[in-house]
């Protein structure tokens, strides 16, 4: 795509677009650190994927992200999350819901997203899987992609959410054998002011545990713009990197 197209393709018009020139720098530093950590890793040819975070930022900015090559974005609120790919319905787009979500949200949920990270319990579970259930009957399509997202603080109410890791394979067994869902893997966001090392090692382990009953559940979602690196030698094959690429979030009105 050259310049003019993808000065279309972001809506920005034939003239210069500054906005789209910033997110491009930032997107190519964002790929050199993935690329060095990929290296270091020594996974050639395991690139994880990258979820570009746009939560609080406009749709536009989107538009110019599809328009540099970026085919999965990620939201943590359902009405934004919602508003956003009907407005982009056009684009090529798969959208990853990565925040707490309540389950009378799933009907909403199931309509756009093609994964969600942040499944945590029975209930939502359930609650995904009935929506799924009607929304393949009046839609034909394919099924969710569900990660379980996994505390990996030491106290029991898990400040950044997450199900406890004892509690994984009832969860796991769930999802794997509800119709219009699929067992991707495990989700998790490293602790504030946790080394990301501990966290993502134990992560790791959660995951083997999880494929040794569930082998296609290979899926690790984890790495932010502040700890990517110690994700991906962990063997992070989702990434969920939100201001290193948008910058701050803009002030809301």
């Amino acid at each position: 795509m050259n310049e003019a197209e993808a000065g279309r393709a972001s809506g920005a018009g034939p003239g210069p677009d500054p906005r789209l020139d910033e997110l491009r720098e930032r997107l190519a530093a964002v790929r050199l650190r993935v690329d060095g950590a990929v290296a270091a890793a020594g996974r050639p040819g395991n690139r994880p994927q990258l979820i570009v975070v746009t939560k609080f930022h406009p749709a536009q900015d989107v538009r110019r992200l599809a328009s540099l090559g970026i085919t999965d974005v990620g939201e943590n609120r359902d009405q934004e999350a919602a508003e956003k790919a009907a407005a982009l319905r056009g684009l090529e787009l798969r959208w990853h819901f990565i925040g707490q979500l309540q389950s009378n949200k799933a009907k909403s949920v199931v309509k756009y997203a093609h994964a969600v990270h942040s499944v945590d319990r029975l209930q939502l579970a359930s609650a995904l899987a009935k929506a799924m259930v009607a929304e393949h009957e009046r839609t034909g399509r394919a099924p969710l992609e569900c990660f379980i997202q996994v505390s990996l603080d030491d106290d029991a109410d898990g400040h950044r959410g997450g199900a406890r890791p004892a509690d994984v394979p009832a969860l796991a067994g769930l999802l794997a054998e509800s119709e219009g869902l699929r067992l991707a893997g495990v989700m998790a966001v490293a602790p504030l002011g946790a080394d990301p090392v501990v966290a993502f090692g134990k992560l790791a382990e959660v995951s083997a545990g999880l494929t040794a009953d569930h082998p296609d559940a290979t899926g690790i979602s984890a790495g932010m713009s502040q700890d990517l690196e110690t994700a991906i030698r962990f063997g992070a094959t989702h990434l969920r990197i939100g201001s290193d690429i948008l910058g701050p979030r803009p002030a809301l009105g």
